[in-house]
């Protein structure tokens, strides 16, 4: 391996953390910000029921009931104090985190594939298989949602990005678009040449990072241009970049390993195997020290961006479980 820069270049194994509880695939992850001194990590699964789990453990906190269908995306508020759900079942869902109580269901016409909530958690923003953008006030639910069309397929993704005043749709018609919260009308657009599967906000709002086919782009979240792309070798389903925007790690719609790569060179670093089925989701968490994977087999695994460290449950893993849980870790030569 010849990448003496990556703190775990040479892994000779590596245990990650198995979250189990969901019965069917997990499509959708993501961890919090930091919150008096930790984060959490919530699941969006088709068995439609979303969980909550202690980040740096992955030990489960409480399962949100309500969704009579699949759950496509479930993200938290900054805060941590909400979560929103978009669903198979017509509805995206607002949710206390600390009862686990529906606060505000909104009804729509079609499946709801993505939602996210904004800065202040006041408002959400839904897209879907009606190809239509919606604004939902939280403190008026009663008001009718501001809406917006553009989109000529099923919408995958949306981004809520308080900073720019903007919110983002990007899905099946291969293109991104950017749409200025306080007309709702769009302002710029990004193109790709495959529909787009996955995007996503990095942690400190510099870049867009999104899928398409092989290909995996990073925008430039100032100006919507390319900062980079990478062609891999392999249909990528998500990407999650690194707090300090050196490294990034990919999962695959056709692969079953995890991979991780440098920002920089595009170089593949490091890939693991351990999931079942292919992976849908990939996330890191608000510190870098793990990176969460979300796959067909249902399963949760959280991985430690150095392995060996001490973190979390890893440092109490007893050589039985070592034994029971390793998997192979492969550095790309």
């Amino acid at each position: 391996m010849s990448t003496p820069q990556t703190p775990n270049s040479n892994p000779s194994r590596v245990i990650p953390l198995t979250c189990s509880g969901h019965t069917r695939p997990v499509v959708h992850l993501q961890f919090s910000p930091i919150t008096d001194g930790t984060y959490y990590l919530i699941s969006a699964c088709k068995d439609g029921n979303p969980m909550l789990r202690d980040g740096p453990t992955g030990d489960w906190i409480g399962t949100f009931m309500g969704h009579k269908g699949a759950v496509w995306s479930a993200k938290l508020s900054k805060d941590a104090s909400k979560a929103v759900t978009a669903s198979a079942d017509f509805t995206a869902k607002v949710w206390d985190t600390y009862t686990g109580d529906v606060l505000y269901s909104f009804t729509h016409g079609h499946i709801v594939r993505s939602a996210d909530i904004s800065d202040d958690g006041a408002r959400i923003i839904s897209g879907g298989q009606e190809k239509k953008l919606r604004i939902f006030d939280i403190n008026k639910p009663e008001t009718a949602a501001m809406e917006a069309d553009g989109h000529e397929s099923t919408i995958k993704s949306v981004i809520w990005d308080g900073d720019r005043n903007v919110v983002l749709s990007a899905g099946d018609d291969k293109e991104i678009r950017i749409w200025d919260i306080r007309s709702f009308s769009q302002i710029n657009t990004f193109k790709t040449d495959h529909p787009i599967t996955s995007m996503e906000l990095s942690a400190d709002g510099k870049y867009i990072t999104c899928t398409a086919g092989k290909v995996v782009y990073f925008l430039d979240a100032s100006n919507y241009q390319v900062s980079k792309s990478i062609t891999t070798a392999y249909d990528v389903s998500s990407v999650s970049l690194h707090p300090d925007n050196k490294r990034f790690v990919a999962g695959g719609s056709s692969d079953l390993c995890v991979r991780i790569y440098d920002f920089e060179s595009g170089k593949e670093l490091e890939f693991y195997k351990g999931h079942h089925g292919p992976i849908h989701t990939v996330s890191y968490s608000p510190d870098g020290e793990i990176y969460a994977t979300g796959s067909e087999d249902g399963t949760i695994r959280l991985w430690q961006t150095t392995p060996g460290k001490s973190y979390g449950l890893w440092q109490n893993k007893t050589s039985k479980d070592e034994k029971e849980n390793d998997v192979d870790g492969i550095p790309t030569e």
